[in-house]
């Protein structure tokens, strides 16, 4: 079965959103820093692709055998300039209606499907369970990152 904490952080995690974005205006969302590095904009566009990415990964999971998921790299993925392209309205409202496929995907799941597994190029095997664990902290890292770089940008307008 996946855990209540899982369970909770999936369910809660994007609340930081309204902390993260508070005050921000589509100049700050868009600005990158000097490094070159992404915007606060892309790294939401990151997190909302990742999540249709992954919901696709849990239907192999669940219809396949032990599936082999190549690392996702957005430089390598044909559908990302269309996704950081969007406005961050649209990415915020794609981000949330598949957090809550994710959400029903998951409440859904057998118990018996809660040990099917894939298998990442990093990790090897893992569970329906440490797969959700990867993306939850492979999303906190996103919003941490998008959090520093809106902060970064009022600095600079300051």
């Amino acid at each position: 079965m996946i855990s209540r904490s899982l369970t909770a952080r999936l369910e809660t995690q994007l609340d930081a959103l309204q902390t993260i974005l508070s005050g921000a205006d589509a100049q700050l969302l868009t600005k990158r820093p000097p490094s070159g590095a992404w915007s606060a904009h892309e790294h939401l566009a990151h997190l909302a692709r990742h999540h249709d990415v992954f919901l696709e990964r849990l239907h192999r999971v669940a219809s396949e055998d032990t599936p082999t998921l190549a690392r996702y790299r957005a430089e390598a993925d044909a559908e990302w300039p269309s996704w950081s392209a969007l406005p961050t309205a649209e990415v915020l409202s794609r981000l949330r209606d598949l957090r809550t496929r994710i959400i029903r995907w998951v409440a859904d799941l057998q118990a018996a499907d809660a040990s099917r597994a894939a298998v990442r190029p990093l990790f090897g095997a893992q569970s329906v369970s440490d797969m959700l664990e990867f993306f939850l902290l492979h999303e906190a890292h996103h919003l941490y990152v998008a959090m520093v770089r809106l902060g970064e940008a009022g600095k600079a307008r300051d």
